[in-house]
Protein backbone atom coordinates (compact mmCIF):
# COMPACT_ATOMS: atom_id res chain seq x y z
CA UNK A 1 0.00 0.00 0.00
CA UNK A 2 1.22 3.39 -0.82
CA UNK A 3 0.11 6.87 0.01
CA UNK A 4 -3.65 7.21 -0.38
CA UNK A 5 -4.58 3.54 0.15
CA UNK A 6 -3.54 3.49 3.81
CA UNK A 7 -6.51 2.91 6.17
CA UNK A 8 -9.06 2.03 3.48
CA UNK A 9 -9.46 -1.45 4.98
CA UNK A 10 -10.40 0.11 8.32
CA UNK A 11 -13.09 2.24 6.71
CA UNK A 12 -14.44 -0.80 4.87
CA UNK A 13 -14.48 -2.86 8.10
CA UNK A 14 -16.35 -0.08 9.94
CA UNK A 15 -18.89 0.08 7.10
CA UNK A 16 -19.44 -3.68 7.15
CA UNK A 17 -19.84 -3.65 10.94
CA UNK A 18 -22.39 -0.82 10.68
CA UNK A 19 -24.38 -2.74 8.04
CA UNK A 20 -24.38 -5.91 10.15
CA UNK A 21 -25.48 -3.96 13.21
CA UNK A 22 -28.32 -2.29 11.28
CA UNK A 23 -29.48 -5.69 9.97
CA UNK A 24 -29.36 -7.13 13.50
CA UNK A 25 -31.46 -4.25 14.87
CA UNK A 26 -34.01 -4.80 12.11
CA UNK A 27 -34.22 -8.52 12.86
CA UNK A 28 -34.65 -7.81 16.58
CA UNK A 29 -37.43 -5.29 15.87
CA UNK A 30 -39.29 -7.80 13.68
CA UNK A 31 -38.85 -10.53 16.29
CA UNK A 32 -40.20 -8.21 18.98
CA UNK A 33 -43.26 -7.45 16.85
CA UNK A 34 -43.87 -11.16 16.25
CA UNK A 35 -43.61 -11.94 19.97
CA UNK A 36 -46.03 -9.10 20.76
CA UNK A 37 -48.49 -10.45 18.17
CA UNK A 38 -48.34 -13.92 19.73
CA UNK A 39 -48.85 -12.46 23.21
CA UNK A 40 -51.88 -10.49 21.97
CA UNK A 41 -53.32 -13.62 20.31
CA UNK A 42 -52.89 -15.70 23.48
CA UNK A 43 -54.43 -13.00 25.65
CA UNK A 44 -57.42 -12.54 23.31
CA UNK A 45 -58.00 -16.30 22.99
CA UNK A 46 -57.96 -16.96 26.72
CA UNK A 47 -60.00 -13.84 27.51
CA UNK A 48 -62.69 -14.81 25.00
CA UNK A 49 -62.89 -18.27 26.56
CA UNK A 50 -63.15 -16.80 30.07
CA UNK A 51 -65.83 -14.36 28.92
CA UNK A 52 -67.75 -17.15 27.19
CA UNK A 53 -67.77 -19.15 30.43
CA UNK A 54 -69.44 -16.20 32.16
CA UNK A 55 -71.88 -15.64 29.28
CA UNK A 56 -72.85 -19.33 29.37
CA UNK A 57 -73.42 -19.22 33.13
CA UNK A 58 -70.49 -21.48 34.04
CA UNK A 59 -68.80 -18.66 35.98
CA UNK A 60 -70.08 -15.62 37.80
CA UNK A 61 -69.56 -11.95 37.06
CA UNK A 62 -69.48 -9.80 33.97
CA UNK A 63 -68.23 -11.43 30.74
CA UNK A 64 -66.18 -8.44 29.57
CA UNK A 65 -64.96 -7.77 33.12
CA UNK A 66 -63.67 -11.33 33.37
CA UNK A 67 -62.11 -11.06 29.90
CA UNK A 68 -60.44 -7.78 30.85
CA UNK A 69 -58.89 -9.40 33.91
CA UNK A 70 -57.43 -12.21 31.81
CA UNK A 71 -56.06 -9.77 29.23
CA UNK A 72 -54.47 -7.64 31.96
CA UNK A 73 -52.90 -10.74 33.53
CA UNK A 74 -51.14 -11.33 30.22
CA UNK A 75 -49.73 -7.80 30.13
CA UNK A 76 -52.03 -6.70 27.33
CA UNK A 77 -54.77 -4.10 27.00
CA UNK A 78 -58.40 -4.63 25.99
CA UNK A 79 -59.22 -2.74 22.80
CA UNK A 80 -62.77 -4.08 22.48
CA UNK A 81 -65.07 -6.60 24.09
CA UNK A 82 -68.56 -7.52 22.98
CA UNK A 83 -71.08 -10.15 24.01
CA UNK A 84 -73.16 -11.38 21.08
CA UNK A 85 -76.84 -12.25 21.14
CA UNK A 86 -75.87 -15.92 20.79
CA UNK A 87 -73.76 -15.73 23.97
CA UNK A 88 -70.45 -15.57 22.14
CA UNK A 89 -67.79 -13.17 23.39
CA UNK A 90 -65.43 -11.33 21.04
CA UNK A 91 -62.29 -9.80 22.55
CA UNK A 92 -59.63 -7.66 20.90
CA UNK A 93 -56.35 -7.32 22.81
CA UNK A 94 -53.27 -5.22 22.11
CA UNK A 95 -49.64 -5.50 23.20
CA UNK A 96 -46.93 -2.91 22.60
CA UNK A 97 -43.75 -4.55 21.30
CA UNK A 98 -40.50 -3.94 23.14
CA UNK A 99 -37.69 -1.89 21.65
CA UNK A 100 -37.80 -0.08 18.34
CA UNK A 101 -40.93 -1.88 17.12
CA UNK A 102 -42.90 -0.35 19.99
CA UNK A 103 -42.60 3.06 18.36
CA UNK A 104 -44.63 1.80 15.39
CA UNK A 105 -47.72 0.90 17.42
CA UNK A 106 -49.34 -2.01 19.16
CA UNK A 107 -49.87 -5.56 17.96
CA UNK A 108 -53.57 -6.45 17.98
CA UNK A 109 -55.44 -9.72 17.89
CA UNK A 110 -59.10 -10.68 18.14
CA UNK A 111 -60.74 -13.89 19.27
CA UNK A 112 -64.30 -15.11 19.54
CA UNK A 113 -65.58 -17.89 21.79
CA UNK A 114 -68.98 -19.26 22.66
CA UNK A 115 -71.05 -22.39 22.82
CA UNK A 116 -71.27 -24.60 19.77
CA UNK A 117 -74.77 -24.77 18.35
CA UNK A 118 -76.20 -28.10 17.27
CA UNK A 119 -76.90 -28.37 13.58
CA UNK A 120 -74.55 -25.58 12.49
CA UNK A 121 -72.09 -26.22 9.69
CA UNK A 122 -68.88 -27.68 11.06
CA UNK A 123 -70.33 -28.51 14.49
CA UNK A 124 -71.00 -32.01 15.83
CA UNK A 125 -74.19 -33.30 14.31
CA UNK A 126 -74.35 -30.50 11.76
CA UNK A 127 -73.75 -30.48 8.01
CA UNK A 128 -70.19 -30.11 6.69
Amino acid sequence: MTGRDGGSGTVLAVGVCAAVLAALLLVLAVASAVVARHRAEAAADLAALAGADVAAGRAGGDACGRAGGVVAAHGAAVVACAVGADGSVTVTAAVRPAGLAGALGRARASARAGQATTGAAGSPGGPG
